[in-house]
C-alpha cells in the first residue's frame, strides 16, 4: 500500500496544485503583456495625434514651405518611403513639433501625390548640443542616422510615423511594402 498510495497521494497534490499554478501564471503573464497594452496604445495614440496635425496636408498644394527631394525613395530590398517634400526651415531649426513635421511623405500615383506618412528629422549635432538624450516624440525613440548616408546630409535623427498608409512592419519602420514608386510616371485612368 505504501508505494501505491504514495505515488497515488502525490499525483493527486499535483493535480490539485496544477490550477493554483496556472492561474498565477496566467496573472504574471498578464501583467507582463500590460506595458505592451500600453505602449501599443501610446503608439496608436502617436498616429493618429499626427494625422490631426497633418490632414491639411492630404492635398499636396497645401505643402506650402515644402518642396520634394531625394526622388522617389525605395527600400534596399523591399518596400518604399514615396517622395520626401521637406521643410529647409524646420529641418534646421533643431527642434522637434509634431504639428509641424519637417517631412511629407508622399506615394506617387501618376502625376498625383497621397500623402502616406510623415518624418520627423532634427540635425544630431544641433540637437545633442541643447538636449542630454536623443530625441523622442510622445515616447517613440528617434533612429541615428549617421553621415556618410544616402542623403549626403550630417548626422541626424529620424522618426517616420506612417500615418496615412498602414506598414504591415509597424508605424515608425523606415520601409513600407504598402508603398511604391512604380507609378512614379504612369498615368492615372
Amino acid at each position: 500500500m505504501s508505494s501505491l498510495n504514495h505515488l497515488i497521494c502525490s499525483s493527486a497534490k499535483v493535480v490539485l496544485a496544477l490550477p493554483v499554478l496556472l492561474s498565477f501564471t496566467s496573472v504574471e503573464t498578464a501583467i507582463a503583456q500590460e506595458p505592451l497594452h500600453e505602449s501599443h496604445h501610446a503608439s496608436a495614440q502617436l498616429v493618429q495625434d499626427v494625422r490631426k496635425a497633418t490632414e491639411k496636408y492630404l492635398d499636396v498644394n497645401n505643402a506650402v514651405g515644402y518642396g520634394p527631394a531625394f526622388g522617389c525613395v525605395t527600400g534596399p530590398d523591399h518596400g518604399a518611403m514615396g517622395i520626401h517634400y521637406v521643410n529647409g526651415a524646420l529641418v534646421g531649426d533643431g527642434k522637434i513639433d509634431l504639428e509641424n513635421p519637417e517631412a511629407l511623405i508622399y506615394e506617387p500615383v501618376g502625376n498625383a501625390r497621397k500623402l502616406v506618412g510623415v518624418e520627423y528629422i532634427v540635425d544630431a549635432a544641433t540637437w545633442m548640443k541643447n538636449n542630454p538624450a536623443p530625441p523622442t516624440l510622445d515616447g517613440q525613440d528617434f533612429q541615428f542616422v549617421a553621415a556618410p548616408n544616402r542623403f549626403q546630409l550630417p548626422d541626424f535623427f529620424e522618426l517616420h510615423v506612417w500615418a496615412w498608409r498602414d506598414n504591415p512592419n509597424g508605424a515608425f519602420v523606415d520601409w513600407n511594402n504598402k508603398v511604391t514608386c512604380e507609378q512614379l510616371h504612369v498615368q492615372e485612368e
